[in-house]
């Protein structure tokens, strides 16, 4: 141990501590922690300062570094979830008139603790190099890209998808990336839909089940079982929660007309804001009724048409003409929010902002339903069949999924 803050030249590590070590790349690297070097380290006010091969800094608080302890004490040895308690350690209850680290190590690929009471904690120089305050945990995961106007989405073939990793990865970083992503040259079986989604995760079910045939019945419950056009929108707004991902796999398209379309519309709201500020004010903060009945459900919300995160930034887009509910606002607001609402429709239908497809047997078109709007325009079903099966699943799980597939 070298004196006062300065820490001591890299050390090789013993041949227990590499296997542990080994253990823990496995676990944490496989979430894509960068091979850095580490080359620099000091502690300062209680704080671990840490400088890497490429130039990069980064300070952790003593407290953060033995909270994230790896080690199979502090880990359950199986599920890896914490078993340690900051909370309940008595090490921080001293912490105005202690150090609480004894001694430390530093190695090019790994950072080496030890406590004041006697605990030892090894972290790897990748995995905390992801880890600096401030950075984004989530590297992995491709971030939301607008669509230009000459948006041409990506084509992935079902046996790339079925047979191969590389294949479903790109099919899922296409959608995360752009919202929409087309599946090519599958077979023409009933729940092949069922099928696909469930190489990713569950299926979501809603009040139309897990899975729903999409054509033209007698007596339907909502308007895509018709043969009537559908306006562009996403679906179930009116739930809390709405779908996150959709899925609408082709059988059989021999109707003259029913060509599919899609707009992007995070790229809408945002072009809204450049051009009526205010009218992209009124829709973001002004919840509105979202309702859906049938002789079994009655399921409502209320929710602005458009939802931002933290940064700003469109998020959510709950935009179906059909289930909005009665429009129950101040007197004083209701011409200024359908001026707005209008606005964003003009926008949303700009033929150049759209995608139009008309999907063939055996091809099948997954969307983000909190991003992208979907329509079709009306078809004639004496003139052939038109026949589509859909399904939704959870953005967790094609996350989840993506995640596995790189590590």
């Amino acid at each position: 141990m070298s004196s006062g803050n300065a820490f001591p030249p890299a050390s090789t590590p013993s041949a227990e501590a590499r296997v542990e070590m080994a253990e823990l790349r496995r676990y944490r690297q496989g979430e894509g922690a960068p091979d850095v070097a580490l080359v620099e380290a000091r502690r300062q006010s209680r704080r671990v300062v840490l400088s890497w091969a490429d130039g990069s800094h980064g300070e952790f608080p003593q407290r953060w570094l033995r909270d994230h302890c790896a080690c199979s004490a502090c880990r359950h040895p199986l599920t890896r979830e914490r078993l340690y308690s900051l909370l309940d350690d008595p090490l921080w209850t001293t912490l105005d008139t202690h150090d609480a680290l004894a001694e430390q190590e530093v190695a090019a690929d790994c950072l080496s603790l030890t406590w004041a009471d006697g605990h030892r904690s090894r972290f790897d120089a990748g995995w905390l190099h992801q880890r600096r305050p401030g950075q984004a945990l989530d590297t992995l995961l491709p971030r939301a890209a607008p669509w230009q106007l000459d948006f041409s989405p990506h084509h992935v073939s079902h046996a790339e998808f079925s047979d191969s990793q590389a294949g479903r990865q790109r099919w899922i970083e296409a959608l995360l990336r752009d919202g929409l992503v087309l599946l090519d040259d599958g077979p023409r079986e009933l729940e092949t839909v069922s099928r696909i989604a469930e190489q990713i995760g569950p299926q979501r079910a809603t009040n139309f089940g897990a899975r729903f045939d999409v054509r033209s019945v007698p007596n339907p419950n909502n308007a895509a079982y018709t043969a009537i056009g559908l306006a562009l929108h996403t679906d179930l707004p009116n739930w809390r929660q709405p779908p996150d991902i959709q899925l609408l796999y082709c059988l059989e398209n021999d109707a003259e007309g029913g060509e599919s379309s899609f707009t992007d519309g995070f790229a809408a709201a945002r072009e809204l804001r450049e051009r009526d500020p205010q009218a992209f004010r009124l829709l973001s903060e002004t919840p509105i009724d979202f309702r859906f009945q049938d002789d079994g459900h009655d399921i409502a919300v209320r929710q602005p048409v458009i939802d931002l995160d933290s940064d700003g930034e469109p998020c959510e887009i709950r935009f179906n003409n059909w289930i909005r509910d009665t429009l129950s606002l101040p007197l004083a607001q209701i011409d200024a929010w359908y001026d707005a609402y209008h606005a964003f429709w003009q926008v949303l239908r700009e033929p150049q902002r759209r995608v139009e497809l008309t999907l063939a047997p055996g091809q099948m078109v997954a969307f983000d339903n909190r991003r992208v709007l979907h329509g079709r325009n009306a078809f004639d079903p004496n003139t052939g069949k038109r026949h589509l099966q859909g399904t939704y699943l959870d953005l967790d799980m094609l996350q989840s999924h993506l995640r596995v597939l790189t590590r």
